[in-house]
């Protein structure tokens, strides 16, 4: 537990009031919203990057610790430290990262907690296995494991892989919330990056019908013409 406790120190060392304010508003911690009463210190990502590689050597009841804290840059130095093992990891390991990572999702609980980690983690274990997990984290009730099972499917698509990605979009064209609009959005944008035809054979079916946030997400670096054709419904 000293380790934990030196990381905490750090952590207090490099906090920042007045960012920590500014975080907690612009991660939507307040009453109502979706990310309530989660705790910001004011600590920039790369700095949390170089406190992960300081303390990659926590033990699991530590990480756990870590996790289930309120505090946001406690529980993403975790994360940290799992997506960093886990690339070291031989295949027994990467099992029981992976199997930690989905044990936790209840503290995976803000969308950068999810960006960072759930591609690295999950999707990269699943690249080679059955993807049943991803279609039950889609249909959750909880809107950081159904933006887990959408995030997870970059690292398919990173291999040129879209079917998961586009099915989960389907399951989730309808969906209410604005972080699912904008994580479907951004995995169809990353489709057309690697094939425009794949996404555009999705869109033109789909189109009418997905809300506007995720459509504009999709067609961000479309041709002006053909992105406005999409808009204005004209394909």
């Amino acid at each position: 537990m000293e380790l934990a406790e030196n990381l905490r120190k750090d952590l207090k060392k490099s906090s920042n009031k007045d960012k920590a304010k500014l975080l907690q508003r612009f991660f939507k911690t307040g009453k109502g919203e979706y990310a309530e009463g989660d705790i910001f210190l004011g600590i920039s990502v790369p700095q949390q990057r170089k406190l992960a590689k300081k303390y990659s050597n926590l033990d699991i009841l530590t990480l756990q610790s870590l996790l289930d804290s309120k505090i946001h840059e406690e529980r993403l130095i975790a994360l940290l430290i799992l997506v960093e093992n886990y690339k070291k990891s031989h295949e027994e390991q990467k099992y029981q990262i992976s199997s930690f990572y989905l044990k936790n999702t209840k503290n995976i609980n803000n969308w950068d907690l999810v960006d960072l980690s759930a591609p690295n983690i999950l999707g990269n274990y699943l690249l080679e296995k059955p993807k049943d997990i991803l279609y039950q984290l889609a249909t959750s009730e909880n809107l950081w494991e159904k933006r887990i099972a959408v995030l997870s499917t970059f690292a398919f698509i990173k291999n040129s892989r879209f079917n998961e990605a586009l099915k989960i979009a389907r399951i989730l064209i309808n969906d209410s919330h604005d972080l699912i609009h904008k994580a479907v959005g951004w995995m169809l944008r990353e489709i057309g990056k690697r094939s425009l035809q794949e996404e555009e054979n999705f869109l033109r079916t789909s189109y009418k019908e997905m809300p506007r946030t995720m459509l504009r997400y999709a067609i961000e670096k479309f041709p002006e013409e053909k992105r406005q054709a999409y808009l204005k419904g004209e394909i």
